[in-house]
């Protein structure tokens, strides 16, 4: 019992490792943040409809749910990712170890993990309400879709980022069945700042791109002008969530979010050159985190203490 207990736990360790289930930590703040404004605009129907308010089980729920479709579309993302890029992975020495490649998990069981993943993403969204189960097919298309990007189009940063910028307007769709300017502004900013963070990552992979007829900025353009374009898509994000903040008339604790923020950004452009690319990890997965989390907790601060 204790032997099928660790092999338990070591089977989930690797296929936590094969959806990089750390890196949850760029698009979930941003879906809590959607989630909330969701919360705080249905709440103000209810009470102008002279319903009952307060944080019901209702909406207890519904953070379950969206949580749940989070976790499961990203799962499915990056799953689907690894079984089909698994040749070109076996073949760069940066990423022979990840799961597939190394033997660890088969390519099989990542496509029918991908599978049940996005059973359970459209499930979930069933139980939400009618316009997010509508919008799942259509939400797993764009996702999955971006895994087949490399093969043709330079663009591919921007897919990824549209993936994850469904996270803000998705929980918000969650909460109050309907579109939002707001929502709308911070998904902007997400597909902008994804691309941007992902454009730096990819300059890992400059040469190796080229080799294999792999379509990315940096193989397109070079290192250095493809970190202009990063550049500029993360000075796109900034100007999204200052253009947020102005529109709903928010204060000081959005701003100093903003604050730091903007800093992560010109933190890791500050760190990643393209004659060292030493501290990518860095700027890719620290500064991106903490632009987010902080990001989200000054947001959720400026809209139940205000």
């Amino acid at each position: 019992m204790i032997a099928g207990s660790i092999r338990m736990a070591h089977t989930i360790k690797n296929y936590l490792s094969l959806i990089k289930f750390s890196h949850t930590i760029f698009a979930l703040p941003f879906a809590l943040i959607g989630f909330f404004l969701g919360y705080l605009q249905d709440l103000k129907e209810h009470i102008a409809g002279n319903s009952s308010g307060g944080f019901s089980s209702k909406y207890i729920i519904l953070f379950v749910l969206v949580l749940i479709c989070m976790i499961s579309a990203r799962s499915a993302a990056m799953a689907f990712n690894r079984y089909l890029d698994r040749q070109y992975d076996a073949k760069n020495p940066r990423t022979a170890i990840r799961e597939i490649p190394s033997g660890v998990i088969s390519a099989k069981h990542a496509l029918l993990f991908t599978i049940f993943s996005c059973l359970v993403f459209i499930i979930a969204t069933y139980f939400i309400n009618a316009i997010c189960f509508y919008l799942s097919p259509v939400a797993l298309f764009v996702i999955l879709f971006y895994s087949y990007t490399k093969r043709f189009t330079a663009l591919c940063h921007l897919v990824l980022g549209l993936g994850l910028s469904l996270a803000p307007i998705g929980a918000y769709l969650a909460v109050t069945g309907h579109f939002d300017i707001i929502p709308i502004l911070f998904s902007f900013s997400v597909v902008f700042w994804v691309s941007g963070f992902d454009i730096i990552y990819a300059l890992q992979d400059e040469e190796f791109d080229k080799q294999q007829q792999l379509y990315s900025i940096p193989s397109m353009l070079g290192k250095s002008r493809a970190l202009r374009v990063s550049e500029v898509f993360h000075i796109l994000s900034a100007a999204a969530v200052i253009f947020a903040g102005y529109f709903a008339h928010y204060g000081l604790f959005y701003w100093t979010g903003v604050i730091v923020f903007c800093g992560m950004l010109i933190y890791q452009h500050s760190v990643v050159k393209p004659t060292d690319l030493r501290r990518v990890n860095l700027a890719f997965m620290t500064a991106n985190g903490i632009a987010s989390v902080v990001f989200a907790v000054f947001v959720l601060l400026e809209l139940f203490l205000r």
